[in-house]
């Protein structure tokens, strides 16, 4: 009897175990506050966090929209860049680096809640039915569309859409008295990378890049080869204004212009291990003089090709310090269509520069402040005012010093020209004014305008048109008062403004772009430098043992001799 007892005590003490587990819990939870208390990870924390809200809060919660808020907060607290897209976004945000979307073919702008069209794509879907320039986009799919409901999302919602599908639009044409209707079929439009490519004057060409996008390398490799026809010695790349896009297009260009095993760019993260990208030897033009633009705009791959270029001394960097971005995002998409961009990976010039300008985790504001705060200390206006990271130094590959710890610094700084810059004209500017303008003189005159193919003949045409006076006459009525003095001030400005916007309304963004190059600054420099065969950086000249000695002892002398003046 006493043997069975023995062997039956193991078995009764784990019953009396697991009920006093059962019990505990039971009290704990009923009298401790709910604790859960066998939460032991952040992530599991999050999941019963969710749970919790979703079974015993006091209101009703969608979990979907409470989920959707705490992302972007959870990603902004790692970095500026890490971000959230929502599925409803993210075809809006990937389209803008594919090489097309899917649409009717026209651009317009939002005027008096009406779509007004600008331009229509030349062979695009909206061409075929007849739309025009000019034309008012009044219905869609039969229901008006005019009034506080026109937003430019909702444009673009209503107007893009799946390839081969119909909309039908309701088109108010100045002239005509009814209503026109037309069915569009939509289809793909594409969408540049390269606004402009043309031979800048008869020895040297000019490319504009605006983004680096999918189609960013075969546009320029067409680009390259229309102006090697033309005889081109010299070229300059303008990414003023690239806010990036994908780091391969950047590396296929810059391909283009180095020789054989350069080091282009590597990435490396903690999760990450180093990774090199190195030139082929296979570019097409790897000794043709090259000068590239930037300013504060230029970002991300815009950097990538600036800081190849200028470490491996193949050309010459002019304008203003970029932006700043350094950091390498790795797209993750979700099951409901949504994504992140997350931060995996830093990357750095052939240097072993690191272009990440500083930033605080979860202070996205001051971070996003940043380009005001550098025009405010005046660094858009002097080389001097710009803070260098003196104890970050590195070397070209000829040796030249250049700096890390934020953007690219040019080679040749050129201030942003505030000449005959006026309150007045910068808040017609800021308002919209001009813009506003221009459209609805380009939509009045627009049979007149056509008599003019170029640019300078259109400008020819405008400078006989007094539109200055027109202008002033049209802001008043907007509530711009009219100032004598500084619109007078500021007659180049808005010239320059006024016959530049109808230009681009009616000739399109290289026009436009071709006519502003003949006054830009920067671009005068870029050419400058190209005629005085400059655009290739030298090695800096090396100081001798003696001129060594020599300077120091003339140092040493001032130095003395200074204090000699302070003795009383």
């Amino acid at each position: 009897m006493s043997s069975n007892k023995n062997r039956l005590m193991p078995f009764l003490l784990a019953i009396c175990l697991v009920a006093g587990i059962l019990i505990g819990t039971f009290y704990t939870n009923h009298f401790s506050g709910n604790k859960l208390g066998i939460i032991n990870t952040s992530s599991n924390k999050l999941n019963a966090l969710l749970h919790i809200i979703d079974e015993q809060y006091v209101d009703t919660v969608s979990m979907f929209n409470l989920v959707e808020e705490a992302m972007p907060q959870i990603l902004a607290e790692l970095d500026p860049h890490s971000s959230y897209i929502p599925a409803k976004d993210l075809e809006a945000v990937n389209s803008d680096l594919k090489g097309s979307f899917s649409g009717i073919g026209v651009q317009f702008t939002i005027q008096d809640d009406t779509i007004h069209i600008n331009s229509v794509i030349q062979g695009g879907p909206s061409e075929k039915v007849g739309l025009l320039a000019g034309d008012r986009i009044v219905e869609v799919d039969d229901s008006s569309f005019v009034g506080k409901i026109v937003t430019n999302s909702e444009a673009m919602r209503r107007l893009k859409g799946e390839k081969g599908s119909k909309v039908k639009l309701g088109i108010y044409r100045p002239g005509e008295k009814e209503i026109l209707h037309f069915t569009v079929v939509r289809g793909d439009i594409p969408v540049k990378s390269i606004d402009a490519a043309y031979m800048i004057n008869d020895k040297f060409g000019y490319v504009k890049v605006n983004k680096f996008g999918e189609t960013t390398y075969p546009e320029l490799l067409v680009a390259l080869a229309q102006l090697s026809q033309a005889n081109c010695k010299g070229m300059i790349i303008d990414l003023r204004g690239n806010t990036g896009g994908y780091m391969a297009a950047a590396i296929q260009m810059v391909n283009e212009f180095l020789p054989n095993n350069k080091l282009i760019v590597y990435t490396e993260g903690r999760k990450s291990p180093r990774e090199n990208y190195t030139s082929n030897g296979t570019g097409s033009s790897q000794t043709m003089p090259l000068i590239v633009l930037m300013d504060e705009g230029s970002a991300s791959a815009s950097e990538i090709f600036a800081g190849a270029i200028q470490d491996n001394d193949r050309g010459t960097i002019i304008g203003r310090r970029s932006f700043g971005k350094g950091l390498v995002q790795q797209p993750i998409e979700f099951s409901d269509g949504s994504a992140i961009r997350l931060t995996i990976a830093r990357y750095y010039t052939p240097s072993g520069r690191c272009i990440q300008k500083p930033y605080e985790k979860g202070n996205d504001a001051e971070y996003e402040m940043d380009i005001i705060t550098r025009y405010e200390h005046g660094e858009f206006f002097s080389a001097d005012s710009i803070k260098q990271n003196i104890k970050e130094i590195y070397h070209t590959s000829l040796g030249r010093t250049v700096y890390g710890g934020g953007g690219i610094m040019p080679d040749i700084f050129v201030p942003q020209d505030t000449t005959g810059m006026t309150s007045y004209y910068r808040m017609a500017a800021t308002r919209g004014l001009i813009i506003r303008y221009t459209l609805d003189y380009t939509d009045k005159n627009r049979n007149k305008l056509k008599e003019y193919d170029t640019p300078q003949k259109m400008e020819a045409y405008l400078k006989t048109q007094n539109l200055l006076e027109k202008f002033a006459e049209y802001a008043e009525k907007k509530g711009l008062k009219r100032r004598n003095i500084l619109m007078y001030k500021s007659k180049q400005l808005f010239e320059e403004s006024l016959y530049g916007n109808i230009i681009y309304n009616m000739l399109g963004i290289e026009a436009y772009i071709t006519y502003s190059n003949l006054t830009d600054k920067t671009v005068q420099k870029a050419l400058e430098v190209l005629e005085k065969g400059e655009s290739f950086p030298q090695a800096p000249e090396k100081t001798s043992e003696k001129q060594t000695k020599r300077l120091n002892s003339t140092n040493i002398q001032r130095i003395r001799e200074y204090v000699k003046t302070q003795v009383p």
